[in-house]
């Protein structure tokens, strides 16, 4: 397979940033780490275009800590609608309360209100098919499971492992933090790729990758290019933003060489 593989983080409600990236790469597939809403002003947009990308095979959606925190008041709402118990309702509330406590206000602003009653269609449809961790082959192929062959692990915030704090491996990979590492990673896995943890500059930590630069109010967005071999190409573009923001993000680990681009009608920083 000749198509390019780019590995995409935390947009948080910025259509404008994926927007740059199908510009300047229009025929790759996007590998998109999650925390698509929340935060920024426009999740809704972003998860429209997310839906479309995959709709049309171009994009592999993952699941992120926001996404998962989105997706509890609803999935218990939906049980409580089947069973009446009002113990689950009271999940439900517990679960949006938590949603809107860690940045879900930010959607329920966009939309002018927003209620388990009434949860939009479109965001449960995004909530409901997103992938915990994919790995990336050298013919770049997406897989679900751990190949044969040399890969890239890709996940939002770790690689899927077993954590006293966390349920699942897979829970565990939408949480932990650098500071946590390094983890161990399936047999063949050269290096993995994650968002979660804002960082001032692409960074690596043992052979893990974290290339969130806070893109929401920084204006500056990562993408890496997907290799099992070596570390990737990663291009930071830069748009409307307030880039000064990162400097209270933390420094940590051995940066890595960047591209940077200045989007049109950005000024030069």
């Amino acid at each position: 397979m000749n198509r390019q593989v780019l590995i995409v983080p935390d947009l948080h409600g910025r259509p404008d940033l994926l927007r740059a990236v199908l510009d300047r790469y229009p025929d790759a597939h996007l590998v998109c780490l999650g925390d698509a809403i929340d935060r920024g002003t426009r999740s809704m947009t972003t998860v429209d275009m997310l839906m479309e990308l995959r709709a049309a095979g171009r994009a592999t959606l993952l699941m992120g800590n926001h996404e998962r925190m989105a997706q509890e008041g609803i999935k218990w709402y939906r049980r409580y609608q089947g069973t009446h118990d009002l113990g689950d309702y009271r999940r439900a509330m517990e679960g949006y309360q938590w949603w809107m406590r860690a940045g879900g206000d930010t959607v329920r602003s966009e939309l002018g209100g927003l209620t388990l009653e009434k949860f939009p269609p479109a965001l449960e449809a995004y909530l409901q098919d997103l992938k915990p961790v994919v790995y990336i082959t050298a013919d770049n192929v997406v897989h679900d499971e751990p190949p044969t062959t040399p890969s890239l692990l890709v996940a939002h915030a770790s690689p899927p492992v077993h954590h006293p704090d966390h349920s699942t491996p897979n829970s565990a990979a939408l949480w932990l933090r650098p500071f946590e590492g390094p983890f161990p990673m399936p047999p063949g896995v050269t290096y993995s790729v994650h968002g979660h943890t804002p960082v001032q500059s692409p960074a690596r930590v043992g052979n893990h990758l974290y290339i969130d630069l806070g893109a929401h109010e920084t204006g500056r967005l990562a993408v890496a290019e997907a290799t099992p071999y070596g570390l990737p190409q990663i291009t930071v573009l830069c748009g409307r933003g307030e880039p000064g923001k990162a400097r209270k993000y933390p420094q940590f680990g051995e940066p890595i060489p960047v591209q940077v681009v200045e989007l049109p009608g950005t000024a030069t920083r």
